[in-house]
Formats: structure tokens, C-alpha cells, sequence
């Protein structure tokens, strides 16, 4: 399996890290190029670690509307 992805996703990763607590607009940029890798990573990533993400996704978003559908105000669903 090719780890190709992770050449722009660990440069996007200490991109973020360097220009964090930057308040300028050098930060705005380094956040546009972070997204950017971290879209261009996936996009290379092999389908294995594609379809991994996938059902986490899935996952979380199916457990998110399940929290959200039954909001709990004392502790106690209704």
C-alpha cells in the first residue's frame, strides 16, 4: 500500500502547528493550505483507509442525530 497521502498531510499538519497561534493573515493562509492537504490526502489515500473513514463518519453522524433527536435536560429522556 502506497503511504503517498501523508506527504501532504503531515505537511499541512505542521503548517497548522507553526502559524497556530499566528493572528495575521499569513494564519488565514496556512489554514486555506492545511484544508487543501487534508482534502488532497484523502483523496490520495488507498480505498482501505477511505472506506475505514467512511464508516466512522457514518458512525458519528448516525450517534450526533441520535443525541440530537432526544435531547436530555435533567438527565432523564422523556
Amino acid at each position: 500500500m502506497p503511504l503517498f497521502f501523508l506527504i501532504p498531510l503531515c505537511t499541512g499538519l505542521i503548517t497548522g502547528y507553526i502559524f497556530q497561534k499566528n493572528t495575521d493573515e499569513i494564519a488565514c493562509i496556512a489554514g486555506v493550505f492545511k484544508a487543501v492537504s487534508f482534502i488532497l490526502s484523502l483523496v490520495l489515500a488507498p480505498w482501505q483507509i477511505q472506506f475505514i473513514l467512511l464508516i466512522f463518519v457514518l458512525f458519528v453522524t448516525k450517534k450526533i442525530l441520535r443525541d440530537e433527536e432526544f435531547p436530555q435536560t435533567d438527565g432523564r429522556r422523556k
